[in-house]
């Protein structure tokens, strides 16, 4: 029987006693090996096409180049996945830069053996390695479908499952009352694009669940309010959703709503491996806003928010999966897509002006 060849690791980081655990740590794993380590950018770019390494496990603080321009130079010469390494005490705004510059997933670095979490962080950051060494970051020239209106299964807008129609009618009178956005591996990016396009749109609540580590919740809720035009709070338990502002999961809590629309956060148990859970979110979203309510799945790995999508169309709202051509990850969105979850599929450039249209068009029905 021929041995799987375990994913390459490359471990950057200047400090020799978290370059030995990091080591003992991926070591460990029987899908990984250290392929080589670098203590500064410089010399992780010299061994870049010499050891090939599958995935970059990137210190966000280096001497000389930092983490943020080593993932440019990175993704510029030899793109590699990029996984992010971070202590919860570091400056925000890094690690979200970082992201924002193609690195996929951040997370937190695990303490010495002694802390009481070192084993879940330890099998975290192996995950992570392991499942983002898959994605394929080599850029690629991206294909738009077709334009036109959408019709039903052309890979626009998805029929449903098959049977009777399970879905509610449209109103003649539609008017949106929130949006609610779920995304994962490659949402950073993707967010900023989808929010900087939304400028003009009339003011609506908008529920965020975006999958990352619990100590970088805050950082990246204060992160994306200074590159979109709205503002961006982690959300509050018992609080109104305000138009115009970004209500963000809070970390390892769910995000959901009271019939009358107070925001909720719960402790239940994580759903499809997540908490905060896109399918929670958007379940609430369907029973507490029914045909008022917008709800887009973006890129990301697994199938969190397919079925709370589907949820959400069936209760009457308009729903949007990003197309395979833009996605980053297409699990979750082509899941809510093989549901029949999705009025429509879109590449990510495509979104903001529909829901621009969409809003500022509120008769107009699916």
């Amino acid at each position: 029987m021929t041995t799987p060849r375990r994913t390459k690791v490359l471990i950057i980081e200047d400090s020799p006693v978290v370059q030995e655990l990091l080591c003992h740590i991926v070591g460990q794993d029987p899908r990984l090996e250290v392929t080589g380590v670098a203590a500064s950018g410089e010399q992780a770019l010299r061994m870049l096409d010499r050891i090939h390494p599958d995935v970059v496990s990137l210190d966000i603080r280096l001497p000389g180049m930092d983490g943020f321009q080593v993932t440019q130079q990175i993704m510029r010469h030899r793109p590699t996945p990029i996984v992010v390494v971070a202590s919860a005490s570091t400056d925000a705004a890094m690690p979200m830069k970082a992201l924002q510059a193609g690195a996929l997933a951040v997370v937190e670095k695990p303490g010495g053996l002694s802390r009481g979490d070192y084993q879940a962080l330890s099998r975290h950051l192996c995950t992570q390695l392991y499942s983002m060494s898959q994605v394929k970051v080599i850029r690629q020239r991206i294909t738009r479908p077709e334009r036109g209106p959408p019709v039903r299964g052309n890979g626009r807008m998805p029929a449903p499952a098959d049977g009777p129609s399970p879905f509610a009618s449209a109103p003649a009178q539609r008017v949106y009352k929130a949006l609610g956005i779920a995304t994962s591996t490659g949402g950073p990016n993707a967010l900023v694009k989808l929010l900087g396009g939304l400028g003009g749109l009339p003011p609506l609540p908008v529920l965020l669940v975006q999958h990352i580590g619990a100590p970088f919740v805050a950082g990246f809720a204060s992160w994306l309010g200074s590159v979109c035009p709205f503002p961006v709070v982690v959300a509050e338990n018992g609080a109104f959703p305000m138009p115009g502002t970004i209500h963000m999961a809070p970390g390892d809590r769910h995000l959901s709503l009271t019939p009358t629309g107070r925001i909720v956060l719960t402790d239940d148990p994580p759903q499809c491996g997540q908490r905060p859970s896109g399918d929670v979110m958007f379940e609430a979203m369907a029973a507490t806003y029914g045909p008022g309510g917008l709800g887009v799945i973006l890129t990301g790995m697994g199938e969190d928010g397919a079925r709370g999508l589907l949820a959400m169309r069936r209760a009457g709202a308009y729903t949007i999966a990003e197309h395979a051509s833009t996605a980053v990850i297409h699990g979750m969105p082509g899941a809510a897509v093989r549901l029949g979850a999705a009025l429509e599929e879109l590449p990510l450039d495509d979104i903001p002006a529909r829901l621009l249209h969409l809003v500022q068009n509120p008769t107009e029905s699916p």
